[in-house]
C-alpha cells in the first residue's frame, strides 16, 4: 500500500485530467501535510497555480477537481477551503490498514529504488602522514551517511577516499624517513604520531638547505617512478592508512583500504587527460599555461576565469588530477551520479571541473555530478574550531572526549548499569551525538560544536533518540513480551495514535527526499518529530494497561513499527542504538 501522499498525489492527477483536460497538462497536485491538524490530514494546493496559468478564480478549480475525485475509501472528508485549498482528512480505516500494511515489511513501507544508480561518492580524504583533524569531521560523517541511505535504497554506491598520498611534500617526507631511519620512522606512525612526523620535516626543509635539496631531488625520483623511492613512500602510505582506519573505526563509519583512491591512483592517466582535451580543442596556451576557459566563469577583474592543466613549467596542479579523477569515475567506474562532500570553500573550483568535464564529454546524458557542500564547526566564540594552542583539534581526541563525557552523563542517569554495558551506551551515544549534531543541520550552514547541547536527552540530539528507543523496547520488557504480535490489527482511537500513524507513513518520503536532495538534516528533523509523537501516544494512550486487549496489541504493534523505524532510521545516519541506557 502507497504512503498517502503518494495515493492522494495519484487521486488529484486523475480528477485534475478528468475535470480539465488538457488545461491541467503537467500541473503538480501539490500535497502537503497540513499545517493545522484542525482542517484536516493533507492539503492540495493545486488550484492557486492553475488560477494564474488559466485565468480562472482558484476556488472554481478546486471545485470542479473534487467533483471529479474519487477518494471514497481513502478519505473521510474532502473539502474546499479559503482561496482555494483542498483540505483532505483520511479515513481511520485505511489509516490504520496503511500501517497494518508496514507490519510484515521488515523495509517499513522503502522500495528500494525502481531506477537504482551506479553513484560515486568522494568523501573524507585525509592526508597521508597528517592526523585527522577536526576538518575531516563533516566531510567523514555526511559522506557516510549519504553512502548509507542510497545503499539501502539500492543504488550501487563506490565510495572513493580521495587521500592526499602524491605531490612536493613527500620528498621531504621520504628523506626525513631516511634520516631517523626506517624502523624508527614506521614505530613512530604506526602510534599516530603523524603531524609530529610530518612538522619535523617541514622544520628540516625550512632550515637545512642540503636537507631541501634532497628532498627536491627526491621528488623528481618519486615522479621518475623509480623503486627505491617508491617502496618508501609506501611505507608512509600504508602506516597512515592504518592510523585512518582506526579513526575510520572509531567514528564507525563505512571506509575501508578497498575505498582509498588517492591522488597517486591519477598519476599515469594526467598526460592523457591534458592530450585528450588538446585534442578537442578545449585547452589553449595563456601565458606559458595550457588551461580549458569553461563558459560563465570569471574573475574580479571580469576577465574569463581560467582552469589551468598544465603549468608554464611542464607541472601539472590539483585542477588536473581533479579532472582525471572525474574522468575516471564517470568513464571507468560508469559513475551515472557522482558526488563530491567537499567543503564549501571549494565550490567555484569543483564546478569549473564539472563544466570542463560536461564540455569533454565525460558529463552529460544520464552522468552527472554533484558538490555536496557543508559549512564549518565552529567553537563557542562563533569562529572555525581551534585548539587552545590555535591547531585544528585532532579528531582521535574528539572522538574520546566524546565517549568519555557520555559516560560520565550515562552514569549519573542509570550508576546501576554493569561496566561493559555502560562501556557499550557510552560509544553509542558519545559517537551518535557528534554525528548527530552535525547531521541535523542544514549541511551548508556553519553550527557551533557544544558538547552541553548535543549531549543532552532533551531536543533533537541523537541522546534524546536514542533514549526514545530505549524507553519503547522497557514497554516490551515490562510485558513479559519479546515483540509485538505482527498480524495485531491496528485500531485508531485516541488522536494521539492517529498522529503517530501519520508519522510513521512518512518514511519512505522522508528517505527518498534525502537521497534527491542529499540532505540528511530531513531525515533527522522526521525522526525528531517522529519521537515527539510517540511521546504524546504513550503519555495519553496506556500500552500494557489497555481498556482492552484488541487495543493492547494495536498499541504494542504501534510502539514496535516507533521502534524499529527510529533504528533503522538512525542506522541508515550511521548512529548506533542500545537496548537499555
Amino acid at each position: 500500500m502507497a504512503d498517502p501522499q503518494t495515493t492522494l498525489a495519484a487521486a488529484v492527477a486523475r480528477a485534475l485530467d478528468k475535470a480539465l483536460g488538457a488545461e491541467a497538462e503537467g500541473a503538480d497536485p501539490l500535497i502537503r501535510p497540513a499545517a493545522n491538524p484542525a482542517f484536516g490530514d493533507f492539503q492540495a494546493n493545486f488550484a492557486m497555480p492553475l488560477a494564474k496559468r488559466l485565468a480562472r478564480p482558484a476556488p472554481d478549480i478546486a471545485k470542479a477537481v473534487v467533483s471529479e475525485l474519487d477518494l471514497d475509501d481513502v478519505c473521510q472528508s474532502v473539502e474546499v477551503a479559503g482561496p482555494g485549498f483542498v483540505n483532505l482528512r483520511l479515513d481511520d480505516r485505511w489509516l490504520a490498514a496503511a500501517v497494518d500494511a508496514l507490519q510484515d515489511d521488515d523495509r517499513l513501507g522503502v522500495p528500494f529504488d525502481a531506477k537504482p544508480e551506479k553513484v560515486v561518492v568522494d568523501y573524507s580524504a585525509p592526508n597521508v602522514a597528517k592526523e585527522m583533524h577536526v576538518g575531516h569531521l563533516r566531510t567523514t560523517i555526511i559522506g557516510d551517511a549519504l553512502c548509507r541511505i542510497l545503499g539501502w535504497l539500492g543504488h550501487d554506491v563506490i565510495r572513493q577516499n580521495h587521500i592526499g598520498d602524491w605531490g612536493t611534500p613527500f620528498g621531504m617526507l621520504i628523506e626525513h624517513l631516511l634520516d631517523v631511519g626506517e624502523s624508527e620512522a614506521a614505530a613512530e606512525l604506526s602510534v599516530g604520531a603523524l603531524t609530529d612526523f610530518y612538522q619535523e620535516a617541514r622544520v628540516k626543509f625550512d632550515n637545512d638547505p642540503d636537507f631541501a635539496d634532497r628532498s627536491r631531488g627526491r621528488v623528481v625520483t618519486l615522479q621518475a617512478g623509480d623503486a627505491q623511492t617508491l617502496r618508501l613512500w609506501r611505507v608512509l602510505v600504508d602506516e597512515s592508512q592504518r592510523y585512518f582506519d582506526t579513526v575510520y573505526e572509531r567514528l564507525g563509519v563505512l571506509l575501508t583500504d578497498a575505498d582509498l583512491a588517492g591522488e597517486s591512483l591519477y598519476n599515469d592517466r594526467l598526460a592523457a587527460v591534458v592530450a585528450e582535451l588538446e585534442a578537442d580543442g578545449l585547452a589553449v596556451v595563456d601565458d606559458g599555461a595550457l588551461c580549458v576557459f569553461p563558459p560563465g566563469f570569471s574573475g574580479r577583474d571580469g576577465d574569463p576565469l581560467p582552469l589551468i592543466i598544465r603549468k608554464s613549467d611542464g607541472g601539472y596542479g590539483y585542477a588536473t588530477t581533479d579532472l582525471a579523477a572525474l574522468r575516471y569515475r564517470a568513464t571507468e567506474l560508469g559513475g551515472q551520479r557522482i558526488v563530491y562532500v567537499v567543503d564549501a570553500g571549494q565550490h567555484q573550483h569543483l564546478t569549473m571541473v564539472f563544466a570542463v568535464g560536461a564540455m569533454a564529454g565525460w558529463l552529460g546524458g544520464d552522468r552527472r555530478a554533484e558538490h555536496v557542500s557543508f559549512g564549518l564547526v565552529l567553537g563557542a566564540d562563533g569562529q572555525r574550531m581551534k585548539t587552545r594552542s590555535g591547531g585544528n583539534p585532532k579528531l582521535v581526541d574528539l572522538l574520546d572526549e566524546a565517549v568519555e563525557r557520555a559516560a560520565a552523563v550515562v552514569a549519573a542517569k542509570n550508576p546501576d548499569l554493569d561496566t561493559d554495558t555502560k562501556a557499550k551506551v557510552a560509544r553509542a551515544v558519545g559517537i551518535g551525538s557528534v554525528k548527530y549534531a552535525d547531521l541535523s543541520t542544514d549541511r551548508v550552514k556553519d553550527y557551533v560544536f557544544d558538547w552541553d547541547r548535543m549531549l543532552s536527552f532533551d531536543g533533537n540530539t541523537a541522546a534524546y533518540l536514542i533514549n526514545a528507543y530505549v524507553r519503547i523496547r522497557s514497554i516490551f520488557r515490562r510485558a513479559e513480551i519479546q515483540d509485538a504480535e505482527r498480524d495485531a490489527a491496528v485500531i485508531l482511537v485516541e488522536p494521539q495514535e492517529r498522529t503517530l500513524a501519520l508519522a510513521l507513513l512518512r518514511f519512505d518520503l522522508v528517505v527518498r527526499a534525502v537521497a534527491d536532495t542529499l540532505e540528511p538534516h530531513r531525515l533527522c528533523t522526521y525522526l525528531f518529530e517522529l519521537a515527539q509523537a510517540f511521546t504524546g501516544f504513550y503519555e495519553a494512550c496506556p500500552v500494557v494497561r489497555a481498556p482492552s486487549p484488541e487495543i493492547r496489541a494495536s498499541r504494542l504493534a504501534l510502539c514496535d513499527l516507533t521502534a524499529r523505524t527510529l533504528a533503522t532510521g538512525l542506522g541508515l545516519l550511521g548512529i548506533e542504538t542500545v537496548e537499555q541506557m
